[in-house]
């Protein structure tokens, strides 16, 4: 409340004195340039500024309004068009003042105002829709009504923030009246506020949202009388929409049920046809009500828990997503929301733009396939512009956000009919700088855009362009996880700077601590800065570590990242997810693994793919929409396989992790026998490591990885097959090669040196005329531009290298290691090409 408050009292006089500023400004006054929109508002503003606010607060509020006066306000507003895209000052600095006042609010709520051509846009193109897929002449200015006697065409911006898109949406219906003004005012008090809805859960940007808006109708020439107002309400919109007055995340005493009641009318009863805005981006989400949570698990919750549209299923089946989380968005839950409410009326168009993660994200196929079942016609414009991704023009020059965010954005209209058509999905995409994308949008709209139809299918329902054909072939081959089923994620520390080190002797040393009486809880907390959390306690971990007399033994190598070895204490005490089966095959045992991605951002080149020999943290691959699977070679017996096997029966032994029908198809095609361990000779005979080292050539091929790179960004890797013995004899040397040399276990050099003696400090890392330098004076020479631009997963391997060691003195293992990175790097780029060279044509037969 205090905070709400707060924000409230400085960006509510922020918004007055720019409306009064050729008048007095003072406390007092501040309450008459609230519009008559809303006497809630008035009434609120009246008591946290005016006559009857807290004496121990008048000091506060009156240096408020001191440093407004002493601002040329003026000049500010003056400037401001030349600036920015956005027309409106007060809705622009809203997001410039959360900035500064809470920028964890203004993250976790997702408050950026939004660009006015792409909110035009979205308008402009609802609009014309409306006329022409809905025959209303007058398309957002329609007046007709339904025979309950409510307006047909009602809108609704379910994240209205400071007004932006009504705002426009005002201004659209406003331009049909300039030659007619005289009927505007019956217009808007008969016509235009009973339809246009808003709901705004922050106390600040509602109290903008309608002191903008009602200004700008005020300008329009219209005079709301005493018992008129906008309706927007403060209220949160993924709330249950049946629970009256249901305000529990607003606490602002009893004249706040009114709100709550009016926006459950309009999100229960209003048949609301349109639905646009910009809703917020939160991966984090802060909206875990039961009703939203519900209906993306496709149980509407207060409608006799009827099913509907399922974000979590795929042609009826559950995602079985290991980290379904994306689909927990706050962006997610309000196209969700939208979708309710357009299906429950019946038909509409939902017009927003939001995060582009959606169009091909896997996590998101389940919510894909629900749209195209309720919606028949999806226009979806990427915008692009995701710095994450670091997208670039197709043409390789600089691609910008049409926002200041680092996260790619794209526009999305759905219509639905009242009678089911069959579905039309459109994609159409937006390169290039900001002033560029400014100004199409502008001059276009959904039926000038150059559209390109798409037809998604089965599994995946992606919303962007595929090559049909080549996707075609690509699904012929066999997926990684069909080969290898056991398989999962890099294991999880969740406090990587205690569990993790780069010497064997720091974790004892920390260990040693946790297992001795003297020091307490607060002492080690305090000195690693632990970070407790899901489950885990440190009063707990070191009564179980203490009574340990093996604790030694959890301590072992991990790869942390490519050619980056480390210790950690392998153990549930100290790690959240030390994943069972990494602990039952992988740690303390003879084994490689195959270390691969799911999904990936960085389109071009693809690079996701290492050995490991090692436990692998997550974290091998530097990928934002997830982490390195680890796929074992062999699979070892567990104490229970050890426990059925007793009664004098043999030990049982460690078998390959392949699939049968895998094994039997390329028995077939190479005319060879499999043996459970090992190598084969190839003649007679094959081995699992053959496989192995086939796969490991294979997904290094450059060819390979560019022609499949759109679907190797979206889910695992397929493997082709090849009848060719010769080809796979020769793949499987070359694939062995690199699997040795990348762990490392290779005896290779480089021609690199390292001529400069010095304090070996690393500093500031550039490198320069095939020279690293570590620091002013001191470098490794003789390094390749290729080799310094080399990339595994999504860390450049020779600078990050480095740089997790910025501040360390490199001893002479460090270096002699730096050298064995050099050369595996000069050898890895030279075996690819080779694999290249021997690789014929795709596809392989």
């Amino acid at each position: 409340f205090a905070d709400m408050y707060a924000q409230t009292v400085c960006y509510g006089l922020f918004a007055a004195k720019c409306s009064a500023l050729a008048q007095p400004f003072t406390r007092i006054h501040a309450g008459h340039y609230v519009p008559k929109t809303n006497p809630f508002l008035r009434n609120l503003f009246s008591q946290i500024v005016g006559v009857e606010l807290d004496e121990r607060l008048v000091w506060a509020v009156e240096h408020l309004v001191t440093v407004l006066n002493h601002a040329d306000i003026a000049a500010i507003l003056a400037d401001f068009g030349k600036r920015t895209r956005q027309e409106d000052p007060v809705v622009h600095f809203y997001e410039t003042f959360l900035k500064h006042y809470d920028p964890s609010m203004r993250e976790m709520r997702g408050v950026y105002y939004t660009p006015e051509p792409v909110v035009s846009y979205i308008v402009r193109s609802v609009d014309l829709l409306l006329k022409q897929q809905f025959k209303l002449r007058n398309g957002l200015a329609d007046s007709s009504r339904l025979e309950s006697g409510l307006h047909k065409v009602q809108i609704l911006d379910p994240a209205v923030g400071t007004g932006t898109f009504l705002y426009a949406v005002f201004n659209q219906i406003f331009a049909k009246f300039r030659k007619n003004k005289g009927m505007w005012s019956t217009y808007v008090t008969e016509h235009l506020l009973p339809r246009i809805h808003g709901f705004e859960l922050l106390m600040a940007p509602y109290t903008v949202a309608h002191m903008k808006l009602g200004l700008q109708l005020q300008e329009m020439g219209y005079e709301f009388d005493s018992d008129e107002r906008l309706q927007i309400f403060l209220t949160n919109s993924l709330e249950d929409a049946f629970e009256k007055g249901n305000t529990p995340t607003l606490p602002f005493m009893e004249w706040l049920v009114n709100e709550g009641l009016a926006a459950s009318d309009v999100k229960q009863d209003s048949p609301v046809m349109v639905v646009v805005g910009n809703p917020p981006y939160s991966g984090h989400s802060a909206n875990v009500g039961e009703w939203i949570i519900g209906l993306l698990k496709g149980v509407d919750g207060r409608n006799n828990e009827a099913k509907t549209a399922n974000y979590f299923q795929v042609d009826g089946k559950p995602l079985k997503e290991r980290n379904p989380k994306w689909l927990n968005d706050d962006y997610v839950k309000f196209i969700r929301f939208a979708q309710w409410r357009i299906n429950t009326t019946g038909y509409g168009i939902l017009g927003f733009v939001t995060n582009h993660g959606y169009l091909d994200n896997p996590t998101f196929r389940g919510m894909r396939q629900a749209l195209m079942q309720d919606f028949d016609e999806i226009y979806l414009l990427d915008l692009h512009g995701n710095s994450k991704k670091k997208e670039k023009c197709p043409d390789g020059s600089v691609d910008k956000n049409v926002f200041d965010i680092q996260q790619g954005v794209a526009i999305g209209i759905f219509v639905k009919h009242k009678s089911k058509r069959t579905v039309k999905i459109f994609h159409a995409e937006l390169w290039g700088e900001r002033k560029g994308k400014y100004a199409w949008l502008e001059e276009q709209d959904v039926k000038s855009t150059d559209w390109k139809e798409l037809k998604p299918t089965s599994p995946f329902y992606l919303f962007v362009p595929q090559d049909v054909a080549l996707r075609k072939e690509y699904e012929q081959y066999w997926k990684v996880t069909d080969i290898m089923p056991v398989n999962v994620l890099g294991f999880q520390t969740h406090r990587d700077d205690f569990a993790i080190a780069f010497e064997q002797q720091t974790i004892e040393e920390r260990i040693l601590e946790m297992r001795d009486p003297k020091i307490s809880d607060n002492e080690i907390m305090e000195k690693y800065n632990l970070r407790i959390g899901n489950g885990w306690k440190l009063e707990q971990a070191r009564k179980t570590i203490q009574q340990l007399d093996d604790w030694e033994r959890n301590i072992i190598s991990c790869l942390y990242r490519p050619f980056d070895s480390r210790y950690c204490y392998f153990s549930k005490i100290i790690m959240d997810r030390p994943r069972g089966e990494l602990q039952n095959h992988v740690a303390w045992k003879d084994n490689i693994c195959l270390l691969a991605m799911r999904q990936m951002m960085d389109i071009v080149p693809y690079s996701h793919f290492l050995v490991s020999s090692l436990p692998n943290i997550d974290r091998s691959f530097a990928c934002s929409r997830g982490a390195a699977s680890v796929f074992p070679l062999y699979i070892y017996p567990t104490e229970k396989d050890e426990f059925l096997n007793g009664n004098g029966k043999p030990k049982p032994k460690r078998k390959p992790n392949f699939a049968p029908n895998f094994i039997k198809d390329v028995e077939t095609r190479l005319n060879l026998k499999f043996i459970d361990d090992g190598t084969g000779n190839l003649k007679t005979t094959i081995g699992p490591e053959d496989i192995f080292h086939y796969m490991y050539a294979v997904f290094h091929s450059p060819t390979y990885r560019q022609r499949y790179a759109e679907f190797l960004k979206i889910d695992f890797p397929r493997l082709p097959l090849t009848s060719d013995k010769k080809l796979f004899k020769q793949l499987a040397k070359l694939g062995k090669q690199l699997v040795t040399i990348h762990l490392m276990e290779a005896d290779i050099e480089t021609e690199s040196s390292y001529p400069i003696e010095g304090d070996n400090l690393v500093d500031k890392i550039t490198y320069k005329s095939e020279k690293v330098y570590i620091n002013k004076t001191q470098y490794f020479d003789n390094v390749k531009e290729n080799v310094w631009q080399f990339h595994i997963g999504g860390y450049q391997v020779c600078q990050k290298w480095l740089k997790d060691r910025k501040g360390r003195e490199l001893s002479y293992e460090d270096y002699e290691h730096y050298f064995y990175i050099l050369a595996a790097l000069e050898q890895t780029i030279d075996l690819m090409e080779k694999i290249d060279a021997t690789l014929p044509e795709f596809p392989l037969s």
